[in-house]
């Protein structure tokens, strides 16, 4: 189900744990395994976690499956559902909102012609509001794939960005 890279990583995950706390590992056990799949899916299903994948890290962390499904379900930095290659998350909360992060959202959907919560019609690009990324002072603040965070996104920081990634 997943590659012995990414079993290595996981296992590099559990060490840092006593095995009777193997459970706390159960985050970053869910990131590798998205990490993966997000980077040899080949269709958009592919992308993403699902109950089977859940259920394999779940038994490998030696964990009950419905306690990785609960973390997964509950952190939005795990795919649930098919999105595009690109995962733009938009940082909207109030102190970023004051900063531009509602306008820099509503830019980034009119640039794609897609909404907030929609993937563009080749399947490379979806569009979130997230929730605070700690980062106030470089509003707004863009996430890509949940590892690139991207500071000061003005129209001109958008536009560019966008530009690398097509």
């Amino acid at each position: 189900m997943l590659s012995a890279q990414s079993l290595a990583k996981i296992d590099r995950e559990l060490a840092k744990y006593p095995g009777d706390q193997f459970r706390s590992a159960i985050m970053g056990a869910l990131r590798i395994a998205l990490v993966e799949r997000r980077e040899t899916g080949n269709t958009p299903e592919e992308r993403c976690l699902n109950a089977d994948v859940i259920e394999f890290v779940a038994n490998y962390v030696g964990i009950p499956p419905v306690a990785a499904y609960e973390v997964a379900t509950f952190y939005n930095m795990y795919d649930m559902k098919p999105v595009g290659k690109y995962k733009l998350t938009v940082c909207t909360n109030l102190p970023c909102a004051l900063q531009g992060g509602v306008n820099a959202a509503h830019y980034i959907g009119e640039k794609l012609g897609i909404g907030i919560g929609e993937t563009t019609a080749d399947g490379k690009f979806t569009l979130l509001e997230g929730e605070c990324m700690g980062a106030c002072g470089d509003a707004p603040v863009l996430l890509v794939n949940n590892h690139k965070m991207c500071s000061f996104m003005t129209r001109e920081a958008i536009d560019k960005k966008l530009a690398e990634l097509e």
